[in-house]
């Protein structure tokens, strides 16, 4: 009796086993058709083959537009906001009526917003738009009204033009422009690029209402130094954060994660190098696949890259194939990672056979 009911038992639980095996396959094949129906409809995915061929290309140059690398700043011009100091030779109470002992700040006079200047004797009159030595004549000329033969001087001591700053810098105060031409290089420098956080390839200078975006990682590869852009009051630099630029690597890696970066591209070697390489005992090298596009898939079908990593060779390809923000990496397993996970889903149930002998057992053990 014993005997029968626990082999009654073991066909329970084995039968058990094949529907849910069986099920589990169903569903597995079911999931394939209902894909392939939809990737008929939406136009399939293209399979591509990482090859020589397909990485021969070479990069782009990254080369500025030509308003830009043409644009030579010229003699400096008044601009609203800035702080003249005015010097009268021999005539104190003119040059320093705040004293001597105060800053030329202080003795200076600032040109108004509508560019107008006030100044003793010389009235109010429009200064904005004059270089420096016009405004030293034009004084000069209205001082002699009052002072014979004026000796008169002009500095700026005090700047109103800027360049705006913004995003991924340290310091985002904003830049002056002074009588001393300043260049992209210098601005991004003494604001200081958050090297973490920024994205090198997508930074935008605003001038004249127009964007221009630059790709400083590529203007500074392969040992070259980008030519200096001059700045002008008024631009604006904007360096974008790279947290929504990213890639996601998962699968058979030893460490699955997404994975920001800050420059051009990242190539397929750099991101599986990040996560720890293939995982050298769950991973099938033949299996690496780089799907790009899952977010266009409505409107265009998705390309799924293919690359044979059996042999370190294909890592020279991996090399020169660039990955894109929103590419997914994915590593499949070996046949035996498989085998082993329906094992260990396996044996859980086999664990439930044994129980079931064991109370049947010690169910009809007599006290």
């Amino acid at each position: 009796m014993r005997t029968a009911t626990l082999n009654t038992l073991i066909r329970i639980c084995a039968v058990a086993i094949v529907i849910i095996i069986s099920g589990c396959a169903g569903q597995q094949m079911n999931m394939r058709s209902a894909a392939s129906s939809e990737q008929v409809q939406e136009g399939g995915v293209a399979m591509v083959p990482i090859t020589a061929q397909l990485v021969a290309g070479e990069r782009p140059l990254q080369s500025l537009p030509p308003e830009l690398a043409s644009y030579q700043p010229q003699v400096y011009r008044i601009h609203p906001g800035d702080t003249i100091l005015v010097t009268v030779w021999d005539h104190p109470e003119l040059t320093t009526p705040a004293g001597n002992q105060q800053q030329a700040v202080t003795n200076g006079r600032m040109v108004q917003p509508d560019g107008s200047f006030f100044y003793p004797y010389a009235g109010k009159f429009k200064a904005a738009g004059m270089t420096i030595e016009e405004l030293r004549s034009t004084l000069s000329s209205k001082l002699a009204q009052y002072l014979r033969e004026p000796k008169v001087d002009v500095n700026v001591v005090g700047y109103g033009s800027r360049v705006a700053l913004q995003g991924a810098f340290e310091d985002t105060t904003p830049q002056e422009v002074t009588t001393v031409p300043l260049t992209l290089a210098q601005a991004i420098g003494k604001a200081r690029i958050d090297a973490e956080q920024a994205d090198l390839s997508g930074l935008v200078l605003t001038r004249d209402n127009r964007n221009y975006k630059l790709d400083l990682d590529a203007l500074n590869r392969n040992g070259d130094v980008a030519p200096d852009i001059y700045l002008k009051p008024g631009d604006h630099i904007f360096l974008p954060f790279n947290d929504r630029k990213e890639v996601y690597v998962i699968g058979e890696v030893l460490r699955p994660q997404a994975i920001n970066f800050k420059t051009t591209d990242m190539s397929l070697t750099q991101a599986l190098g990040r996560t720890g390489g293939l995982n050298p005992v769950t991973s099938k090298g033949s299996a690496v696949y780089v799907i790009r596009g899952i977010d266009e898939m409505k409107r265009t079908p998705a390309t799924v890259y293919h690359l044979d990593a059996k042999s370190p060779v294909a890592f020279t390809l991996a090399d020169r194939f660039s990955l894109q923000p929103g590419d997914v990496v994915w590593v499949g397993p070996a046949g035996v990672t498989r085998w082993n996970r329906f094992l260990s889903q396996l044996l859980p149930l086999s664990g439930l056979i044994s129980n079931a002998a064991a109370a049947e057992y010690n169910i009809g053990r007599p006290d």
